[in-house]
């Protein structure tokens, strides 16, 4: 059987993770990586793949695993959608889904294409879990308590901000649904922290949660790319109360947000031309397998 031919776009963190899920995956080929550099300072462990500036240098794309900031994903699925090749990405601005599904929906059956969004571990993975604890308990309330640990997606933001050299953005639980942002930064020359501070502040990541930002030595004594999740839903199922039903999982961030990238490229080739969030997925789509084999093994 063919495999499936993957790009990935961008070789930070998370690119570095895909790709080695991607060598994992028996029914995927790594088709290319996409940098901004391309070839240049080639790493060693990409010896083996073409490395190139733009993904219209690569041939037979089958998907695009967009390892890019949140902030540029709809730029770069746009245009790889309008060449007919899917595109998955871990976009995690929550209040920003709904709006890039409508966009790229538009984008992917324009190109005979599917993009599946917003496809880390949350959202993404969690959304699936809040779903099925919501089937399960109707009525009630679910608290989403991270951490503690690195957000990758609020360290990025962060390292955009103007006069940030170095930056970790730590989420720090709660409660009942409530998180601290502990941000530590390398401050660069010529710029004053108080003015840096008060911009991550002010950034959509952070306004909307307690912000904490301290000017440190050196971000790289700090890194831990430990994170976690705590899921807790009380409430009723039918009329019975008092159903509580919890998740949880520790886990390395870069690594699950590359491994359920992998698995939804996967299911991108069984669903219609659109855009899709991971709740809308037959979770057996992300699984490699044969489907009978799958179902005998899993129901």
């Amino acid at each position: 059987m063919r495999k499936i031919r993957a790009a990935v776009v961008g070789y930070g963190n998370i690119g570095q993770y895909v790709v080695e899920a991607l060598e994992a995956a028996p029914d995927f080929e790594i088709a290319g990586i996409v940098r901004r550099s391309g070839a240049e300072n080639k790493p060693a462990e990409l010896e083996a793949y073409a490395v190139v500036k733009d993904i219209k240098e690569l041939k037979d794309v089958d998907v695009a695993v967009l390892a890019t900031p949140t902030r540029s994903v709809e730029k770069y699925a746009k245009e790889i959608l309008a060449m007919g090749i899917n595109t998955v990405d871990s976009f995690d601005i929550h209040t920003q889904i709904t709006s890039l599904r409508r966009s790229l929906d538009e984008s992917a059956k324009a190109g005979k294409a599917v993009a599946i969004i917003s496809a880390g571990w949350d959202p993404g993975s969690d959304s699936v879990v809040r779903a099925l604890l919501e089937a399960m308990v109707p009525k009630g309330i679910t608290y989403t308590n991270f951490g503690p640990g690195m957000s990758m997606g609020h360290t990025v933001a962060v390292k955009a901000i103007e006069g940030v050299k170095a930056a970790l953005s730590m989420t720090i639980p709660m409660g009942t649904g409530v998180h601290r942002r502990m941000v530590y930064i390398e401050v660069k020359d010529g710029y004053d922290f108080k003015q840096v501070a008060a911009a991550i502040k002010a950034d959509d990541y952070f306004a909307h949660d307690e912000t904490h930002v301290m000017q440190v030595e050196c971000v790289d004594n700090l890194l831990d790319m430990g994170h976690g999740v705590n899921l807790v839903r009380k409430g009723v199922s039918g009329k019975t109360q008092n159903q509580l039903v919890e998740f949880d999982m520790k886990i390395n961030n870069p690594a699950l947000t590359a491994q359920i990238l992998v698995a939804v490229a996967r299911a991108s080739f069984k669903q219609q031309p659109g855009a899709y969030t991971m709740i809308e997925l037959p979770v057996i789509d992300m699984i490699c397998g044969d489907r009978e084999d799958l179902i005998k093994r899993l129901v």
